[in-house]
């Protein structure tokens, strides 16, 4: 398939719920699902520890409404799949491509997810703050079904109960206090310089990395979408820490 890269209007816009797009290609994927390839999308597509984004693409011209149950990224083309609504008997013609598309992302997920995911680099912030400057990010899950961050290194276990304490206050202190999530693409110095002086390894030299900083805490290199102020995090309940075999793994939730 010769298409293009998708466009990743969330990367400019994270808090935008509603675009048009030009269908490029419908498709039945390898598991026979239904799925739409759009030149541009304000869907986020599962990765990064986060899920993929759920709503609505219209098709111009029709009453055709197409379910997006999931989305995925391969090779920076972005699938959306689902299933179609009022789509009857003329389907070529409904799909065609060139159709301009209305897209409709579902807000009270996408709000959930984006406080989960900041929820999570901003337990990353606050670590350097309780005195855990050492543990060192590692994955992160951001579901609602559970999620937590996992760090390397460890803590004494006599001191994993107050870390938990103290690591829940101090997230907590600074979501009430309130700081704005700057968001951008920048070419390669320039992310290292807001994320602490360093970018990891994984980011190539000379590349432009979207760069996300929590409030006034170091930067990071993340594709992810979040909230604007860490205020609409809400409240971070920190469930458990536990410390062992090289690793810190934290589970938190997010409260109103």
């Amino acid at each position: 398939m010769d298409l293009s890269s998708t466009k990743l209007d969330y990367f400019d816009d994270m808090w935008r719920l509603q675009s048009t797009a030009t269908l490029l290609s419908h498709l039945k994927g390898d598991d026979e699902r239904n799925a739409l390839i759009l030149d541009r999308t304000i869907f986020y597509p599962q990765g990064g520890g986060q899920p993929a984004d759920t709503g609505f693409i219209r098709i111009s011209g029709s009453d055709c409404k197409f379910v997006v149950q999931d989305v995925r990224s391969k090779d920076g083309i972005v699938f959306h799949y689902g299933i179609f609504e009022n789509l009857g008997q003329d389907v070529e013609h409904k799909v065609e491509t060139g159709r301009e598309v209305t897209l409709v992302v579902d807000d009270t997920r996408r709000k959930l997810n984006s406080r989960l995911h900041s929820a999570g680099h901003l337990l990353d912030s606050c670590l350097p703050r309780i005195g855990l400057g050492h543990l060192e990010p590692g994955k992160a899950y951001h579901f609602p079904d559970g999620p937590w961050v996992e760090y390397k290194g460890t803590i004494p276990q006599n001191e994993v109960q107050n870390k938990q304490k103290d690591l829940e206050q101090e997230a907590n202190g600074l979501i009430s206090v309130g700081g704005k999530v700057y968001v951008a693409i920048l070419p390669y110095d320039e992310a290292a310089v807001l994320c602490g002086g360093c970018l990891p390894d994984y980011v190539p030299k000379g590349s432009t990395p979207r760069t996300v900083r929590i409030g006034d805490a170091p930067g990071c290199p993340c594709g992810g979408t979040h909230v604007s102020n860490i205020s609409d995090i809400g409240c971070i309940k920190v469930s458990q820490i536990r410390s062992k075999k090289g690793s810190t793994k934290v589970y938190y939730n997010v409260e109103s």
